[in-house]
């Protein structure tokens, strides 16, 4: 299987069709790259099919006119709530404080329904990072690099449930859950979250 940007973006692009398949109203993906990347992160998840639903629970609001989020696209309302449960995401807890609803889950009949489109972007996702990681690998990425620091990288606001918050580099978050010594409850990265130099 070929690991560049482009193949993973036709699966994106499959995968966005075989949700079209059930929600005809949903409007098509027009730019499946602009998914792919840490930075492009607009839920604070990592791609996956799961955020890949969540984009379309947007495109839906869109295609009804309802508007589905405020502060500025961070705050996830019970509309959006409406639609995410249409798609088979759920949202268990009460809204959090800043993005309200964002953090949706896929239930189980949703995992059941997209299987094996869930598995095969799992697949290209995970080709992918190994191609993107090889080539990590073969770049100068200056003198922080080289020292482990995250120089060079960007910093995002992590948020957990009590309010506490850190700035963290996306990918140190990715790599395993940092807990919060407050409620003991994992930081998160919120949809729309401030992005800001990261200092060696």
């Amino acid at each position: 299987m070929s690991t560049t940007p482009p193949v993973l973006a036709a699966e994106l692009a499959q995968a966005w069709a075989d949700i079209q398949r059930y929600h005809p109203e949903l409007p098509d993906l027009a730019a499946p790259e602009s998914l792919i990347g840490e930075s492009s992160s607009a839920c604070g998840a990592e791609l996956s099919f799961e955020r890949l639903l969540h984009e379309a629970v947007h495109g839906i609001a869109a295609a009804r006119g309802v508007r589905d989020t405020s502060r500025a696209g961070r705050y996830h309302n019970r509309r959006f709530l409406a639609i995410a449960e249409e798609l088979g995401l759920d949202h268990t807890e009460e809204p959090h404080p800043s993005s309200g609803f964002s953090l949706v889950a896929l239930n189980a009949e949703a995992r059941r329904r997209y299987r094996p489109t869930i598995e095969r972007l799992q697949r290209a996702l995970k080709a992918h990072t190994v191609a993107t990681a090889a080539d990590t690998k073969r770049s100068f990425r200056g003198p922080a690099a080289r020292h482990g620091s995250s120089g060079g990288g960007v910093r995002v606001k992590a948020v957990c449930d009590c309010g506490r918050n850190v700035r963290v580099v996306p990918s140190v978050l990715a790599q395993a859950p940092i807990v919060c010594g407050g409620c003991g409850k994992p930081f998160r990265i919120p949809e729309g979250a401030e992005v800001v130099a990261a200092v060696g």
